[in-house]
């Protein structure tokens, strides 16, 4: 499945709060379809094992000092939002964003942005993660 800039940043009132990352980062990844349970913008806390919004949740982690990772499949951030895109996860203190494969400008922009772009070496390890797994 494409995770594309659109399910990364889905598109609503946030333009108007262009230039208000606090704001625009409420967008982070809530149209992207969390694996455990097939629900968008519907995660569980590792630490809590509550379940909130991914922008809550990512919050919650970069309020304790807890960097996170997300997992995507092939063609991560195709789209047109790209800036917004990579700006969210890195403000909401995420560390790096593991795929398949990138969109073709969308890995630069997380890079840009001081996250880690990364992609399996063996594209088939990704159907080995589940959404438990913890990344050290």
């Amino acid at each position: 499945m494409c995770l594309a800039t659109d399910h990364i940043s889905a598109g609503g009132p946030w333009p108007k709060y262009r230039g208000h990352l606090k704001n625009i980062s409420q967008n982070c990844l809530i149209g992207a379809i969390n694996a455990e349970n097939g629900e968008a913008n519907k995660v569980k806390s590792q630490i809590t094992d509550e379940y909130g919004t991914v922008p809550q949740t990512a919050a919650y982690y970069r309020d304790k000092g807890i960097k996170w990772v997300v997992i995507g499949d092939s063609n991560y951030g195709e789209g047109s939002s790209c800036e917004h895109a990579a700006l969210e996860p890195r403000y909401l203190g995420g560390l790096a964003i593991i795929t398949r494969s990138f969109a073709r400008i969308h890995g630069t922009n997380l890079k840009k942005q001081g996250m880690l772009a990364l992609t399996f070496a063996n594209p088939e390890d990704y159907d080995k993660i589940q959404p438990s797994d913890k990344v050290n």
